[in-house]
């Protein structure tokens, strides 16, 4: 007997691999187009660094008119969780990162390449298994989980390393026959990768993202296949990579010591090994210290917060291009208006250390992109927030024609207004524009009530005023009532003046808003109307009283 008889014995029905090269062709794509994949596994939430990396491979693959599919890693199915794949393939359609093929939803996929879900590869993984098993490169284990606990703790008393290999390597020593014997015996097996690698020699390889990196070379005897008849995430995921034919492997850099099994593998298989590129983790200052954004401590580790907070999902891709490379954000300010799908990412300059998460640079990012939104998108989001999460909100925005004027206050100009970070800040910054919540502030400068009673007693808002002719008039007031009408007159003359102008405006904003810091106060009284604007003052002045 030998191993083409042993590898029929164990696997009598698959077919011959080039089945599946045939079936799987080269794709005709253009010279240089890139093919990518997203590859996570249906066991938990998806997390913002995974979000980070489907960004940075959807980008690369895109930007050379290539292809980025979902891949589903299902194979270890004791820790899959209900609808993970629904929520892997919602998130991405959440952050407007629908994959060209794979899973559309937890039983249907697009694209030519498929099955996208590892678990309905079975026969494809038994197939390759059996061409290592044919040529002698790979063998099977009878090893029971006792056995290999003895041979761990053995190993841990000697203080050599744990693992199958050398002359822990036990079942690589049985003869063909002997393992065809155990196989019609019924024993239960596993099958081995035999590994043509040793510890004391280095190999060399160039990451894409962390340039020229040496290690050992592998020496272990990895599983391939399990004794459920199905791959390890080792060996489906080279086997997957070489027949849906990606180009460049973009994962997260804990991967990188899988490196040398994984060239290993692609070699003794006669494939073409893709690219890799491994991306740095998201850090997180926790007191002083670097530490990666924690699925267990962190909320905004998981992609779900920032839809529950409402941060849009253009801003979360645009700070994590930011996170991405360097250049993105002076090619931002020289590029305002341009989608982010014009710049050029390119993974040999991406960072090689993990960028820290900045919850306030994130905030930022949201403000200056809501900022550039139309009032009717503005009240879109909102109003879709809210439907699912703020009830009151919801019910504060059902008049759409008067919320459309609310969000046009300072909207469409040269500085727009940069007051809403989420969708969650949108109830606490307009709640002053309806006549509910209007919260007492206190005055400032000029905070005598006498003194305000005059002003608002004496302040007269028309409504056909020009924005020029209705601020000449609030200074004609501040004059009238002994305050400077030009903040320079009244720091040139200290001593003359109790106020000026500002303070006499903001005592307007106060009885107006409940607030010193509102968008433009023309446009806020433009949109109350003269009843209303009149209506305030007088509340404001009996509050006083």
């Amino acid at each position: 007997m030998n191993y083409q008889d042993l590898a029929n014995l164990v696997f009598p029905d698959v077919k011959d691999i080039n089945y599946y090269e045939e079936k799987y062709a080269k794709r005709n794509l253009e010279d240089g187009a890139i093919v990518t994949r997203f590859a996570p596994s249906p066991t938990g939430f998806v997390h913002i660094g995974g979000l980070y990396q489907a960004l940075v491979a959807r980008k690369v693959a895109k930007q050379t008119n290539g292809v980025f599919f979902l891949r589903i890693e299902d194979t270890d199915q004791k820790r899959e969780i209900e609808n993970g794949v629904t929520g892997i393939v919602k998130s991405l359609q959440d952050f407007d990162m629908a994959p060209d093929e794979g899973q559309i939803n937890d039983t249907e996929e697009i694209g030519s390449y498929g099955p996208y879900k590892q678990s309905l590869r079975k026969e494809i993984y038994q197939a390759y298994a059996k061409y290592l098993l044919a040529q002698g490169k790979a063998y099977l284990c009878f090893c029971t989980p006792e056995d290999l606990e003895q041979m761990r703790l053995k190993q841990e008393t000697a203080k050599v390393r744990t693992g199958y290999y050398g002359v822990w390597a036990t079942c690589r020593k049985l003869s063909v026959e002997e393992m065809a014997e155990k196989v019609k015996k019924g024993e239960a097996f596993i099958v081995r990768f035999k590994s043509p690698g040793r510890e004391d020699r280095k190999i060399k390889h160039h990451d894409v993202i962390k340039g020229n990196v040496d290690f050992p070379e592998n020496d272990q005897d990895i599983v391939i296949i399990k004794a459920d008849g199905l791959p390890t995430y080792h060996f489906a995921h080279v086997v997957d990579d070489h027949l849906m034919r990606t180009t460049h492997v973009i994962r997260s850099d804990e991967w990188l010591s899988s490196v040398p099994l994984h060239l290993q593998l692609f070699q003794e298989l006669g494939f073409k090994a893709p690219k890799y590129a491994h991306i740095a983790p998201i850090m997180k200052n926790d007191n002083g210290n670097k530490r990666k954004l924690s699925k267990r401590k962190d909320p905004e580790a998981a992609v779900e917060y920032y839809k529950q907070e409402g941060i849009p999902s253009d801003a979360v891709k645009e700070y994590l291009l930011n996170i991405a490379s360097s250049s993105f954000e002076n090619w931002r300010r020289q590029n305002p208006e341009l989608p982010i799908e014009d710049f050029d990412l390119q993974l040999n300059k991406m960072s090689v250390s993990g960028a820290l998460f900045d919850m306030i640079k994130l905030l930022d990012v949201s403000k200056s992109i809501i900022s550039r939104y139309t009032a009717e998108r503005v009240y879109e989001e909102a109003f879709k927030w809210a439907n699912k999460y703020d009830e009151e909100l919801k019910e504060i925005l059902t008049d759409k024609e008067y919320a459309l004027k609310v969000f046009g206050i300072e909207r469409g100009n040269k500085k727009p207004r940069k007051d809403i970070a989420k969708w969650s800040d949108v109830k606490e910054n307009i709640i002053y524009m309806y006549d509910k919540n209007i919260p007492e502030y206190p005055y400032q400068v000029i905070n005598e009530k006498e003194d305000i009673k005059t002003i608002l007693e004496a302040y007269k808002f028309n409504p056909s005023d020009d924005k020029q002719t209705w601020f000449d008039n609030i200074k004609k007031l501040a004059e009238n009532l002994g305050y400077a009408s030009e903040v320079k007159e009244f720091k040139a003359n200290p001593g003359m003046y109790k106020a000026h102008v500002g303070d006499v405006s903001t005592v307007l904003r106060v009885a107006l808003t409940g607030r010193t810091n509102t968008p433009d106060m023309y446009e806020i009284m433009q949109v109350l109307g003269k009843e209303k604007v009149e209506k305030r003052f007088k509340e404001a002045i009996s509050k006083l009283n």
